[in-house]
């Protein structure tokens, strides 16, 4: 952890230009199915650049971090493997 409580984000490349958080969240495998992000979300567990959000179709774009609970993924470019610790 860094800069107090918050955690350090893990690097999670996309393919296109943008994503839906449901569908982040499951890439950066920090839910287990698409079924699982709703209410997860839907409960306001999730932050999207330190802000609640609640909607599974935000778009993310590069630069974007995304936390739940004590993890953290950024949006990245490139065609970094993913391999987050978790």
């Amino acid at each position: 952890m860094a800069d107090g409580d918050r955690p350090v984000p893990i690097d999670v490349p996309i393919r296109d230009e943008s994503i839906r958080l449901g569908q982040f969240l499951k890439l950066a495998n920090l839910v287990e199915t698409g079924a699982e992000a709703k209410p997860v979300i839907a409960d306001g567990a999730v932050r999207v650049n330190d802000e609640v959000e609640t909607r599974r179709g935000r778009q993310l774009v590069p630069g974007d971090v995304v936390t739940l609970g004590p993890l953290a993924a950024r949006v990245a470019t490139g065609d970094v493997e993913i391999d987050v610790p978790w």
